[in-house]
Order: structure tokens, then sequence, then C-alpha cells
């Protein structure tokens, strides 16, 4: 059991940890299936597809390659098209993030997002300046559940790795952080999330914001 942790940093993923966006996610990708493979899949489908960039994902499961970036700028254009409709910045998320800012906690997101659709989540949620670094899927050489990400994070704050919490909803996150040595949380406070059931035991699991400041605070 660890004990007398000293936590300097937050690393969070992004999707169903920082905002609801799965949901926005699988429309996005149901559209571009349906249209250009004929194929209504199943918020279950699209999950067991995840790992990748959205790109990535869209040219691994295009047959006709010459439509693929078609298929890619479509994705964007629904994505974008019904963000603030179906994604909004919850009060709680919000407030944890002041917090543990006040706290002279640093952040840093690590998500197998594309660099272009963070970009367009974070400018659309306003919350890009809390973070001292974010870290895209295309990005790395091997997304999540390799440690790559967080290992380049933890290197660019010059810190420790058990002076790191990493945040999480999936497997894929919470591998990653055992991988990397450093405590992990598993968030499940959206009604969303990737991995309803960790395959692999968090350090903790969290379903309410509030515990995860009150577990900073008290470290």
């Amino acid at each position: 059991m660890r004990t007398q942790l000293t936590i300097k940093s937050v690393l969070f993923d992004f999707d169903g940890t920082l905002a609801d966006t799965l949901p926005l996610s699988f429309k996005a990708f149901r559209e571009v299936f349906l249209k250009y493979e004929n194929k209504l899949l199943t918020d279950e489908e699209i999950i067991e597809t995840f790992g990748p960039t959205e790109e990535e994902i869209i040219e691994n499961n295009i047959f006709n390659k010459d439509l693929v970036n078609e298929a890619i700028e479509y994705y964007y254009v629904i994505f974008e098209k019904h963000f603030h409709e179906m994604v909004t910045m919850p009060q709680e998320i919000l407030d944890l993030l002041k917090e543990l800012t006040l706290l002279h906690i640093k952040m840093s997101i690590i998500t197998n997002k594309s660099r272009k659709c963070l970009d367009i989540c974070l400018k659309n949620l306003g919350i890009t300046d809390f973070f001292i670094t974010t870290i895209a899927g295309d990005e790395v050489t091997l997304p999540k559940p390799d440690p790559e990400g967080i290992y380049r994070s933890i290197h660019m704050m010059n810190l420790r790795s058990d002076e790191v919490v990493f945040v999480g909803d999936s497997n894929a996150d919470i591998t990653a952080g055992k991988s990397a040595n450093i405590l992990t949380i598993g968030a499940h406070w959206f009604g969303t999330v990737q991995n309803t059931e960790f395959s692999i035991e968090p350090d903790h699991i969290f379903t309410r914001t509030e515990e995860l400041k009150s577990f900073i605070k008290e470290l």
C-alpha cells in the first residue's frame, strides 16, 4: 500500500473523464459508417474499434480507401455540427479543475483522440488554459494502453512517477497507468464510460469528482 504520497500532478484521460463526449463520438462514427459502409453500428461495436485516433479508426474500417479522407472530413462535420447540442462543460468538472489549480496541481491530458479532435473539444469547452500540456493519440508512437504518453508528460513536467496520478474511465487508461507505475484512479462520474467494469483494478474508483478533490487534498 502506497503511503505518504506527495501528488504534484494529475494526468487525465479526456473522453468520459473530463467531458461526456462519448455520445457525440458514437453519433459521428455511426453516421460515417452508415454512409460509407452501409453499417449501423451499436455503441458497443464502436467502442471495440477504440484505441487508435478517429482518423485511424475510419481508415481501418472503410473498405474503399479512396473514400477515407472524405469520410474523415464527414466525421468532423458531424462532430462540430452537434457539439454544443450534445456536449456541455459540467460545473463539477470545472470546479474540479479550478480547485486543483488553486492547490498548485499541474494538470495534463493524455488521450487517444487526434490532435484535431482534442483541440475542437478544448476550444468549445473553454478549458485549454488549465493544462500544462496535452498529448494526443497522433503525437505518440504507441497510444494507450502503452504508457508512452504518460512517460512523456511526466518528463515534460520534470516530475517523478510517485508524484503523479492518472485518472481515466477505460481499461486502456488503467493499464497505461499501471505500466508506468503510477497511482491510478478509475473515473466513473459520467453516465457514459468506455468500461463500466475494469479488467485491471485501479488503485481507486471514484463516482464523484468531489472524491478526487478530497483524495488529492488528503495526500
